[in-house]
């Protein structure tokens, strides 16, 4: 079959039991992961850039060739360098100095134009706090009224969690045969875990958000640490748009440490080479099978690719 673009790839990404890792820690039960850094933008970020601007083209909110503007940590501003370019916007990628330099620099080689915010006074490089993202949006906002553009707007439009309520929570259910018992995902606008959880909660399954350990707001719990190293979440946001009245079991939190370690426990155990979201992910979930989920199947997303991190110390 010959698909028309690119854009066509995005979804039905495979999805892989964890057997090798379950084995060698000696695990009750099951841990399925769904491989959406294999996407172009080696990110799970594709599906809410496609979803996000075809929404907005259809009812109108995106004129053609009209500006797209959006803060990113990088894979969210990946997904819509491919979808603009695509279907003719230009766009406009805010990001934290704080991220890595492979972001900038493959949004760059896939059109868009980058805009580097520097952090805010006492954070540090390699890790993007709150404060950092609200320095992002704001130049978001500026930049955004100036060239009369679109917003995309992950952290609020409805696009965002809508991919994942059509797409990856039906495709997990749909590939597991219906076996999951439990689902989590690593906090960042909240999309992936909302719309998959809207989805999969009615069938039974126990859907859990992934927080840092010191940046649990989603759990209520007073912010102590809200540095980590794990990008493209835990930025210790206790409203979440995406995640008022999403049908969540439980809250869990990973260390960064444990996020670097199970991210490289994916590539020397599995050969999936993905980032710290993932390696949180992986984490998480192996908690969850040593207690509240013993013995049951736990679906996780391999948010992004181990490439956009080589600058960092996940890879030393």
């Amino acid at each position: 079959m010959i698909l028309p673009s690119v854009i066509d790839v995005i979804g039905n990404t495979p999805l892989v039991e964890l057997s090798r890792v379950t084995r060698s820690l000696g695990l009750e039960g099951r841990i399925l992961a769904k491989l959406d850094y294999l996407m172009p933008g080696f990110s799970k970020k594709d599906r809410a850039a496609r979803s996000i601007i075809e929404i907005a083209r259809a009812d109108g909110s995106l004129l053609p060739e009209q500006t797209v503007v959006e803060l990113t940590s990088g894979n969210m501003g990946t997904g819509l360098a491919i979808v603009c370019g695509i279907l003719g916007h230009p766009f406009v990628a805010v990001m934290s100095a704080g991220n890595s330099v492979e972001r900038a620099r493959m949004m760059r080689a896939l059109g868009a134009e980058v805009v580097i915010v520097p952090q805010a006074s006492g954070s540090k490089p390699g890790e993007v706090s709150g404060a950092d993202l609200a320095l992002v949006d704001q130049e978001a906002t500026r930049i955004t009224i100036e060239r009369d553009a679109f917003r995309a707007d992950q952290f609020g439009h409805a696009g965002n969690p809508a991919a994942h309520e059509t797409g990856t929570g039906p495709e997990i259910w749909d590939q597991s045969g219906g076996e999951i018992t439990a689902f989590c995902d690593f906090a960042g606008s909240g999309g992936t875990l909302a719309g998959a959880a809207r989805f999969l909660s009615p069938l039974g399954v126990r859907c859990y958000a992934v927080e840092p350990q010191g940046a649990r707001a989603l759990a209520g719990e007073a912010v102590s640490t809200p540095d980590h190293p794990i990008q493209g979440g835990g930025y210790a946001m206790n409203d979440l748009v995406h995640m008022r009245d999403a049908p969540i079991a439980g809250y869990l939190s990973v260390t960064g440490e444990e996020a670097r370690e199970n991210a490289r426990l994916l590539a020397s155990h599995e050969g999936i080479f993905a980032g710290y979201s993932a390696g949180a992910n992986l984490a998480a979930a192996i908690q969850l099978l040593r207690g509240p989920e013993r013995g049951g199947c736990v679906a996780i997303v391999m948010c992004d690719s181990g490439l956009k991190y080589l600058s960092t110390d996940l890879w030393e």
